[in-house]
């Protein structure tokens, strides 16, 4: 939060910023605290009420996906409703499953009124400034949010990023069930957000982590916390086409282009491989704020036409069946999703051994590759080594198929229904 200047032109220093808003942000969060307790709680039903809290449920990118995966699961067994924080554009990115239920709060695709506009410039207080959607929500956001959450309560309230995770003990109602989910890991988040999980997570009734690693990390943590911490991975969703033939020579990869997924290391990691091996071509999929930058990267390298950076697809899948090997660099992750799908159809992996995700996912040897996390040299060799040996890629591409298996939402999908009955349907 940069300084700025009081209406007397004097200079107001971040640091009072950021106090200022930590201050104000106690002060709401209390506030909704002791009406939450005095708020109606559930009315009991045959089916579970389930609302869970997400950013942006028509957007991209992995929470996404998986959060709509495993909510048309639970559809089908309990009344499950997404609040979508904001709205920014007209339509869904990715399908959204039969009876589910969306409800939008800061909704930007048509006319706003006076007030939105001006609570629109101000900052929101629910969400912590060291997370990273603060810049992309306001004080409107904030009142949007707390009117879908001003009706009935819901049997459980699930929340999906820390910012939302930190609201649930907050505004769950009596009886209310909490389970917040852990997309990425503690050790990836900045260290004011870190101390704000660590303090306010152990209100919380359940913790879902994606991996054992990650569990583990936060049962650390949390020591001595009544919070309940389980692993639960995201389930594979349905993907269409495949398995891939191998026999094209690209190598795949997609992903916001931002820092964390590491895309300037995997071009560095292919600069050498494109002289040894002229009739591959790197494809990269997605968009993002390092676009420009990515693209300097490539020219300024000399590999115009060896990688192409492509907007990002609805259609990957399709792409993976068009590829021969994926590529992962991001510098953390949670549960790389992407790596399953690229597993399930086919494709052998090549990651690097980041916090969390692949090593749970990838024997190494066996069904991918993996390297150590930022070790570009290291990357080029294991490309190196894929893209040279189509018989290596065969085998590991097969053996990834069978072990994307354990990961269908037939497998992991019960552990949420357990998860839920005994977290929201104990006293029915």
């Amino acid at each position: 939060m940069p300084g700025g200047r009081t209406r007397r032109g004097r200079l107001v220093p971040a640091a009072a910023k950021r106090a200022a808003h930590r201050g104000a942000r106690r002060t709401v969060l209390a506030a909704l605290a002791v009406l939450a307790r005095t708020a109606p709680g559930p009315r009991p039903g045959r089916r579970l009420k389930v609302r869970i809290l997400l950013h942006h449920a028509y957007g991209t990118g992995g929470t996404v996906r998986t959060v709509l995966n495993l909510a048309g699961y639970l559809a089908r067994h309990h009344d499950v409703e997404i609040v979508s924080v904001v709205r920014t554009r007209p339509e869904a990115f990715y399908p959204i499953p039969p009876g589910v239920a969306v409800r939008f709060c800061d909704d930007r695709t048509g006319p706003r009124g006076r007030l939105a506009r001006l609570l629109s410039r101000l900052p929101s207080v629910l969400t912590p400034a060291a997370e990273n959607s603060f810049g992309k929500v306001s004080l409107w956001t904030d009142l949007a949010l707390l009117r879908a959450l001003a009706g009935p309560a819901p049997d459980v309230l699930i929340g999906t990023r820390p910012a939302l995770n930190l609201l649930l003990p907050r505004v769950a109602r009596r009886g209310t069930a909490t389970i917040a989910q852990d997309h990425l890991n503690l050790g990836s988040y900045r260290p004011a957000l870190r101390r704000e999980i660590v303090r306010d997570y152990r209100r919380l009734g359940v913790l879902a982590a994606l991996t054992e690693a990650s569990r583990a990390e936060y049962a650390a943590a949390l020591d001595g916390a009544p919070v309940r911490i389980v692993r639960i991975p995201n389930a594979l969703p349905d993907l269409p086409g495949g398995p891939s033939p191998r026999d094209r020579r690209v190598v795949l990869a997609a992903g916001r282009l931002v820092r964390q997924k590491g895309f300037d290391l995997l071009i560095r990691a292919f600069a050498p491989l494109a002289a040894e091996h002229p009739d591959w071509t790197l494809r990269v999929f997605g968009s993002g704020v390092r676009h420009a930058r990515l693209s300097r990267q490539i020219a300024d390298l000399g590999l115009a036409g060896r990688v192409e950076l492509l907007p990002r697809t609805a259609d990957l899948a399709g792409e993976m069946t068009r590829a021969a090997v994926y590529a992962l660099s991001s510098r953390h992750e949670g549960m790389p999703m992407v790596i399953l799908e690229a597993m399930h159809q086919g494709l052998p992996v090549v990651a690097f051994d980041c916090p969390t995700g692949p090593a749970e996912l990838i024997t190494h040897g066996v069904d991918g590759l993996l390297v150590p996390p930022a070790d570009i040299a290291a990357l080029t060799r294991a490309l190196g080594a894929v893209m040279a040996d189509a018989a290596l890629r065969d085998r590991l591409g097969e053996r990834a198929r069978h072990s994307a298996g354990e990961y269908r939402l037939d497998r992991v999908g019960p552990a949420w229904l357990r998860l839920l009955a005994e977290a929201g349907g104990g006293r029915r």
